[in-house]
């Protein structure tokens, strides 16, 4: 009662079971937020399998991952390795399970996205923990057989701790909106990467299909047409791997940059794009002057060379993503005002959790809200810059595989007919040139290099004239 002396043994008692029992729920909660490892290696690539023909015959191997076991690292720059995924059909079935919701329940304490929020969160909770001990010392507490006690620290300039709801009630719309479009803006701009990502792998296999496809192999061997063919596929090769070069860290991928290139280029072009100060440019000039030498039709070259523009557009986009985030005052003042706003947010729980024994229940509720609304902006910085998260990588490995691939076909090898030249001109022949044809024809001879015929030079310059 509140007679009882400040040091009777029974309060000493009963202090020592409430700051047991608050700091038991502490090391639950930080165990629930530090106490698991941040990445699993999942299944699909613990270890890849590949069929290899030896003398004896077919054969299976396992490759193991060349990157360190998540398990070894911590949350931070090395964990986005872990998230450049690629999903198959089987991933999309496991995505949409019916008891996802469990699973991810479960799997909370192992979340990267919670794990590197541990001080945020750890914050908020001790804060939520030293009012619920403050108020009980100076405003009376509860001890485990439901009998009140007095304060303990009886003084009239100590208070208990609190603070009217109603602000954050008011204040957490407009937190809300600030969170929405920080995700929001985060997440377009991770989406236009993607799609840049997306143009690239489309208009690199249009390219080569263009190219093998309006090949002239009437006047070159054989030898010379897989020359010239090989040399662009690898031409095309070289620019994406050199824009995922140069969107990537220094550190992470530029050995691995120079090991493929003098391993698929010739040593003389790969130390000429390694010593270019923009590398992705020189690559483009090599693709370039390798479709300039193709021998085919100049308006055909003109459209392969529309996929070369295209790159330049797609690698102009993502440098201007890479260079310039979200602005910074507007990432800063959400920050701040969140950080903020969770940390006073104990105090206006203590109340509302009255009905709890000596409201303890705000140590949870306090740590849950962090974690969320720390996660929310949490994700959206993850996502702000998002090359080192997309498996540029694989594409550029797809790519490589695709291009190769194409150029390997030849026209008429699937038993589709293939028209000849004098077939061709035979059905022209057949009709009168419109004016339009007629001029075509003009400016195709003055191109070739006839420059002599004044009909030919008016030609082409009419032509040119009218084309849009």
């Amino acid at each position: 009662g509140s007679g009882t002396p400040l040091f009777n043994i029974n309060y000493t008692r009963h202090i020592i079971h409430t700051m047991a029992l608050l700091s038991y729920a502490v090391l639950l909660i930080a165990s629930l937020v530090t106490g698991t490892q941040a990445f699993v290696t999942p299944s699909s690539v613990s270890a890849a399998r590949v069929h290899v023909a030896t003398k004896l015959g077919a054969s299976e191997i396992e490759i193991l991952p060349t990157l360190p076991e998540p398990k070894d690292i911590s949350y931070g720059e090395e964990s986005r390795k872990y998230r450049r995924t690629v999903y198959s059909h089987d991933d999309w079935r496991k995505h949409r399970r019916t008891d996802r919701f469990i699973y991810y329940l479960v799997s909370m304490g192992s979340s990267g996205v919670y794990k590197g929020l541990a001080r945020e969160v750890s914050a908020a909770t001790a804060i939520a923990t030293v009012v619920c001990l403050y108020n009980a010392l100076v405003g009376g507490y509860v001890d485990f057989l439901g009998v009140h006690h007095d304060a303990i620290l009886s003084s009239p300039s100590l208070i208990p701790a609190g603070l009217p709801l109603a602000p954050f009630t008011l204040s957490s719309p407009s937190l809300g909106l600030l969170l929405v479009f920080r995700t929001n803006t985060s997440y377009k701009r991770w989406d236009e990467a993607r799609k840049n990502w997306g143009m690239n792998i489309n208009h690199t296999r249009d390219l080569v299909r263009m190219a093998n496809a309006f090949y002239d192999a009437k006047s070159v061997s054989e030898e010379r047409r897989e020359d010239d063919l090989n040399t662009l596929a690898l031409c095309t090769w070289a620019f994406v791997r050199s824009m995922k070069r140069h969107l990537s860290p220094e550190d992470e991928d530029e050995a691995d940059f120079q090991a493929e290139l003098y391993d698929k280029l010739p040593a003389q072009q790969a130390q000429c794009i390694i010593d270019a100060a923009h590398r992705p440019n020189r690559a483009l000039q090599d693709l370039s002057v390798a479709v300039e030498n193709l021998p085919m039709h100049f308006m055909r070259k003109n459209q392969v060379q529309e996929a070369v523009t295209i790159f330049e557009d797609n690698l102009g986009s993502s440098e201007r993503l890479l260079t310039s985030p979200v602005p910074l005052f507007y990432s800063r003042h959400t920050a701040r005002f969140l950080s903020v706003w969770l940390l006073l947010l104990p105090f206006a729980l203590y109340e509302p959790c009255a009905g709890s024994w000596n409201h303890i229940a705000m140590i949870p509720a306090t740590a849950g809200i962090s974690v969320f609304l720390f996660g929310i902006d949490e994700i959206a910085t993850q996502l702000e810059e998002p090359f080192t998260i997309l498996p540029m990588q694989a594409f550029c490995d797809k790519i490589y595989n695709w291009c190769m691939e194409i150029i390997s076909w030849k026209a008429g090898d699937s038993g589709i007919p293939v028209a000849s030249a004098s077939v061709v001109k035979k059905s022209h022949a057949t009709t009168a040139p419109t004016p339009i044809e007629k001029e075509l024809q003009a400016a195709t001879v003055a191109v070739n290099g006839d420059y002599s015929d004044s009909k030919s030079r008016g030609g082409i310059k009419r032509f040119f004239k009218r084309s849009p």
